[in-house]
């Protein structure tokens, strides 16, 4: 049998011909497409540098994997962006060439400068990220560090020491050195290690005495990445112990209401006279810890009778500030505790919870109003929660007399009620008995 073709197959094919043919050719473009910007990255990513060092024991050793995340390959710069030389050429004599214009090994002298060539040009910064800062170079200028490294002491910290070498990352990266839950322990690998510490004559326990302090528990065990940590009062590229007459604004820069307050206060002037730190006098420096009452006051724990003595104004002012902050401390629990009481009994003491609240709310405030050091202010703000706890303390008296009025109530009716149970039954009885009595006769 003679296949035979229709007229109509053979246009279709015609058509479908080159329609097939140029979708074949998109294919392969788009292939070919794809290979060449690979090919191009392949070889703009040639890094002889990185191919021997990564071969090289320490300290020449450069691990891939660590340069390969670190911000700086992120962002497309290279060994050569701070040793010079040509990384594309697979000869090293080439690629270490003067004419390449290769630098080598860095001096410690020359790290911060050489750091600064990129992250103080503001122009080329921008072309990152233009909310990066670009004035680090001049602040480490002004601090301790960068004025002993001036001095050639290079056992100071420079750059790399705090965000390192080949592996610097993203201070919002957490596997950054200067993350800030890591800034604590960054600082304490020089500030910590007594033979290092020991030609500047500085203690070495301040990493201890943070990881005790409130700052500390808020860091690591809240989750707070606001809290302070060294560089939050010392600096960081501008690293500087804050002065005798500076510490208070330091600390204002969080505890602004107690700075105004102690600011006003008689203390400011004496501390000053007597060269005294301000917060840090009471407070300490880095093992700043929980304030409670017994701060205050005359007894166990008062860090008042470290400069007061009995008989003198400020030793009675603490007293009476401690007395007054016990009582109202003592009044909320009194009151909470029957409140508590009344709730648990099935009572309805929301509203009186929620008043109560205001009393804590007058503590808090007394207790921040002791940085103005007078008993009679203090006194003004306990007086008013000692109001509010005495009227929620006697709404859980009303409470508790309610439910026991209630209970009363309810025993009393279910008396009655039995009573009627029992007289039904027994007249229940009686009717049958009187009935089967009855029915023999």
């Amino acid at each position: 049998m003679e296949a035979r073709v229709d007229s109509t197959q053979i246009t279709d094919a015609w058509w479908r011909a080159p329609a097939a043919l140029a979708g074949y050719l998109f294919l392969l473009a788009l292939v070919l497409g794809m290979a060449a910007p690979t090919t191009a990255r392949a070889q703009a990513a040639k890094n002889s540098c990185l191919d021997c060092h990564s071969q090289l024991p320490p300290p020449l050793q450069v691990k891939p994997e660590e340069y390969n995340q670190s911000i700086h390959a992120e962002k497309g710069l290279t060994c050569v962006s701070c040793h010079g030389g040509d990384a594309t050429k697979a000869d090293m004599t080439a690629a270490m060439s003067a004419a390449a214009g290769f630098r080598g090994h860095v001096n410690r002298t020359g790290i911060p400068k050489l750091c600064a060539s990129c992250h103080a040009n503001a122009t080329y910064m921008r072309g990152f990220d233009p909310s990066l800062p670009t004035d680090q170079y001049s602040k480490y200028l002004t601090s301790v560090h960068g004025h002993l490294l001036a001095k050639g002491d290079t056992n100071v910290a420079v750059c790399t020491d705090c965000h390192g070498v080949h592996d610097v990352r993203s201070p919002s990266d957490p596997r950054s050195s200067v993350y800030p839950l890591n800034v604590p322990g960054t600082c304490a690998r020089c500030h910590a290690n007594a033979e290092t510490m020991k030609a500047y004559k500085i203690p070495t326990d301040q990493y201890a005495s943070y990881t005790a302090s409130v700052h500390y528990e808020d860091l690591v065990k809240n989750g707070d990445l606001s809290a302070p940590t060294c560089v939050t009062c010392h600096g960081a590229h501008g690293a500087t112990p804050p002065g005798v007459s500076s510490v208070v604004n330091v600390c204002s820069t969080c505890h602004v209401f107690q700075a105004q307050l102690f600011d006003k206060s008689p203390h400011a002037r004496a501390f000053l006279a007597a060269g005294l730190p301000g917060c840090v006098t009471c407070h300490s420096n880095h093992r700043i810890l929980q304030p409670t009452d017994a701060f205050l006051g005359t007894g166990k724990g008062s860090v008042c009778v470290n400069c007061h003595a009995p008989g003198d104004p400020g030793y009675t002012a603490a007293a009476q500030i401690h007395s007054s902050l016990t009582a109202l401390q003592a009044s909320i629990d009194r009151s909470s505790a029957i409140l508590a009481r009344a709730g648990s009994s099935g009572m309805e003491v929301g509203p009186a919870e929620l008043e109560l609240s205001g009393a804590r709310d007058d503590l808090t405030k007394a207790r921040v109003g002791v940085h103005n050091f007078s008993a009679p202010a203090v006194e003004k703000e306990t007086q008013a929660g000692m109001g509010v706890a005495q009227k929620t303390y006697q709404a859980g008296v009303a409470a508790l007399a309610e439910r026991d009025y209630r209970r009363k109530g309810l025993g009393i009716s279910l008396g009655v009620i039995v009573l009627v149970v029992v007289s039904l039954w027994l007249l229940i009885r009686s009717i049958e008995s009187r009935n089967s009595l009855e029915a023999k006769k």
